[in-house]
């Protein structure tokens, strides 16, 4: 699944510039791939732990 969102991201970075480079870019393609590229950034993200969530295990765990 990883690699589906990576290959997603990379389409719509590839769109993305391709559009920016013509002379008259098209605005809703342009838009689609930040949504596209944000969506992928947002699912790659989701599988990240936080930096605090092994201290909010413990604190959790002192209390009780």
């Amino acid at each position: 699944m990883k690699k589906v969102f990576l290959l997603i991201m990379v389409l719509a970075i590839a769109v993305g510039i391709y559009e920016q480079a013509q002379d008259q870019p098209n605005v809703f393609k342009l838009i689609a791939a930040m949504v596209l590229l944000m969506f992928g950034l947002m699912k790659l993200s989701e599988k990240i732990p936080s930096k605090d969530s092994e201290n909010d295990n413990r604190d959790q765990d002192d209390t009780q």
